[in-house]
């Protein structure tokens, strides 16, 4: 493979290392003119002839195509041909034409149209691993290209490495691999197309099925490249510092936008900006394998990113951090000690029941364990054309994980109809997948709605542009489905579990009720509850320990937090809300208003039997509604704080509060209520 530096006097926002320079056979130095003496001047060499035959159209034309053919520009290229044709195999050694000729078949996938394609190829590999991780053994590989004319492999063979899992496994796991490592590589082109200083790509891989072994066994198979291997994030907050690189991070930032804060590519390691067996994290939590963490693995990358040259130059937003996380991130101690990737089962959990978690269990925190195989191997696909194509699956562009994208078939034919484009029906033609144009994308039409998908879903890292823009959406202006804001609620529970803390250090209290209030901000129901008990010195399932002291000011914003949740839907801050404004405790600056507290009353009785924002069923009965039937009743009866006496009112609301305790097997309340409804009958029939 073929890698190309900057040339010099380039400005690169990348600090990169010297160490982190590759060195490779071929360079821009082979591609440079150094000198004009060893070109001819065919312009001036190649007379218009003499000879009356031709013309003098004839005799320029004659004048200019030796030009084109020995032009500097070919000749550099020409020259750089030849210094890599007469480069030796480096695996000539191994003796590949010892080994027997496979037939297999190869199941590459596409991940623009979400769809999987298969051939056949011609391949030799050894019986035995040269090398192993922790889950897979590799095996060196040729494979003959699909365009020899004959079967020539000294000359028409790419050298590969083949990859399998040492335990048996579900063979989707192979499938699930490639598609991971294609959808990441489709997020590097996105991420080229912004220009930044260095552009990435994530190794083309494929899987290879052999079915004339027994049990037609799996590899995974990639280019083999060599190079200085590097990981420099990993999918639970590492971040290697020893090396200042900007771009993986820069990219795996750019994903978590450009997606709308639906994925997040990470994981990143490879040779240079060539990355290979990436993460990816999901809003769900459920694709993409183990290792993919969820917002909990959103919320350790973020807990350990500061933006850099590249993120700002990109227009990319800076995640809301507490000014000691900031601090600390500059000093370049909150790195974490293990870069490894690790499996679901052997992670930190990181949920605190709550009060809806106690019913609704959350998934535990799920990691991954490495899936590098080597520190000096990485790998890509073979770039050739099947010669038939097996197209199989289903088409789709979207990539949502059960939120809202935004953008329906509708907008779909309205982007088609922005460009003058036609959607593909019928039978498609054949389109150019990875391995034949170097790029994911199959045609004009997908590649350009797929950005305009992407710019319509791009959403920024801050929590004041996240509250802006969902305000300017009335349908998300609502809790519960703020993925930003699930990010900082976790990082407010991985600190109250010491997640950043030292051994025996007490966590940072501060930062935990920062990304709290965050969540809350964002509209995160839990976290609204759970800020609204805080500030109002109520019992609290998430940071316990933490007691704020009273003051007018923390009982107004718990009070503004509580008004939030009610209005969400949350029964309990409604009845709570209601008995603040009917009793005038707890008020904080603002006034006692019966008429509030009727409203509140209300909507609780009608929300008994609704769900709130976050999707939970509150079926508690410690206020039952005959209770608060009952009580709005009374308020009716007795009148003040701006509600006015209505006896009919009262009567109709004391038979209903007698009715329902009926159905609750109350029968003395009940009667005590019928009897109170007579009495507002007969006063309403005297006024």
């Amino acid at each position: 493979m073929v890698h190309f530096e900057a040339a010099e006097g380039r400005t690169r926002l990348d600090s990169d290392g010297d160490d982190c320079v590759i060195p490779m056979p071929i360079s821009l130095d082979d591609l440079k003119v150094k000198s004009d003496d060893y070109i001819e001047d065919s312009i001036t060499k190649d007379k218009v002839p003499d000879a009356k035959y031709f013309s003098v159209a004839m005799g320029q034309k004659r004048k200019h195509e030796p030009c084109l053919r020995k032009s500097k520009s070919f000749q550099a290229w020409k020259n750089a041909v030849a210094k890599i044709r007469s480069m030796n195999d480096p695996w000539e050694k191994f003796h590949f034409e010892d080994f027997p000729t496979e037939k297999a078949i190869r199941h590459r996938y596409n991940a623009l149209k979400k769809e999987w394609v298969r051939d056949e190829v011609t391949v030799r590999m050894e019986s035995t691993p040269f090398g192993h991780g922790a889950m897979r053994e590799c095996f060196r590989m040729k494979k003959l290209s699909n365009f020899s004319r004959s079967c020539d492999w000294r000359s028409n063979s790419n050298n590969a490495v083949a990859k399998r899992y040492m335990s048996p496994v579900d063979p989707k796991m192979y499938f699930e691999e490639v598609k991971l490592q294609m959808d990441a590589k489709l997020w590097g082109e996105e991420f080229n197309r912004h220009n930044p200083p260095k552009k990435v790509d994530c190794c083309q891989m494929a899987v290879l099925e052999f079915p004339d072994k027994p049990g037609r066994p799996l590899y995974h198979v990639e280019n083999f490249i060599e190079g200085n291997y590097v990981k420099y994030n990993s999918n639970s907050g590492f971040v290697k510092d020893d090396i200042q690189r900007q771009t993986p991070h820069a990219f795996s930032h750019f994903t978590f936008e450009r997606s709308g804060h639906e994925l997040m590519v990470v994981d990143i390691q490879g040779v240079g900006d060539l990355y290979t067996d990436p993460q990816i994290h999901t809003a769900c939590g459920t694709e993409y394998g183990d290792g993919n963490l969820g917002t909990k693995g959103m919320a350790l990358f973020f807990h350990s990113h500061h933006c850099n040259n590249i993120c700002r130059s990109l227009g990319l937003s800076q995640f809301d951090l507490s000014p000691s996380e900031a601090e600390e991130i500059k000093s370049h101690s909150c790195s974490s000690t293990q870069s490894n990737t690790v499996l679901r089962g052997n992670e930190e959990i990181c949920v605190i029941p709550s009060e809806y978690e106690r019913t609704h269990l959350t998934e535990f925190l799920r990691l991954r364990s490495s899936s590098s195989i080597s520190s000096v191997v990485s790998d890509t696909i073979m770039e050739d054309e099947p010669e038939e194509d097996d197209t199989y699956g289903s088409t789709g562009l979207q990539f949502n994980c059960g939120y809202d994208s935004g953008v329906g078939d509708s907008e779909k034919r309205q982007v088609l109809d922005i460009y003058h484009l036609q959607p593909p029906n019928g039978r498609a033609r054949r389109q150019r997948f990875i391995s034949e144009s170097g790029s994911t994308t199959s045609n004009d039409e997908e590649k350009l709605l797929f950005q305009e998908l992407l710019r319509r879903k791009s959403k920024p890292s801050c929590v004041a542009d996240e509250i802006q823009s969902r305000s300017l959406v009335a349908k998300e202006d609502r809790p519960g489905n703020s993925i930003l804001g699930k990010i900082h609620l976790d990082l407010a529970r991985y600190h109250e579990l010491s997640r950043f803390s030292s051994p025996g250090d007490e966590y940072d209290k501060t930062a935990a009720l920062f990304h709290l209030r965050r969540a809350a901000d964002c509209g995160v129901l839990e976290a609204v509850i759970a800020s609204a008990r805080i500030y109002l010195q109520l019992p609290h399932n998430i940071l316990e320990d933490i007691d704020l002291p009273f003051s007018l000011e923390h009982e107004d914003i718990g009070l503004d937090y509580m008004t939030y949740a009610a209005e969400a839907g949350d029964r309990a801050a409604m009845i709570f809300l209601a008995k603040v404004y009917d009793t005038g405790l707890n008020l904080g600056t603002r006034v006692r208003s019966w008429t509030e507290a009727v409203r509140l009353y209300s909507k609780a009785v009608a929300a008994l039997t609704e769900m709130d924002d976050d999707g939970h069923f509150d079926g508690t009965m410690d206020d039952p509604q005959y209770q608060l039937i009952a009580r709005q009743a009374e308020m009716y009866r007795d009148g003040g704080f701006g509600l006015e006496i209505n006896y009919a009112k009262a009567a109709e609301l004391f038979s209903t509060a007698a009715d329902d305790a009926m159905e609750s097997m109350k029968g003395r309340i009940a009667s005590k209520y019928y009897e109170l409804a007579e009495e507002m009958s007969a006063l309403a029939e005297e006024a």
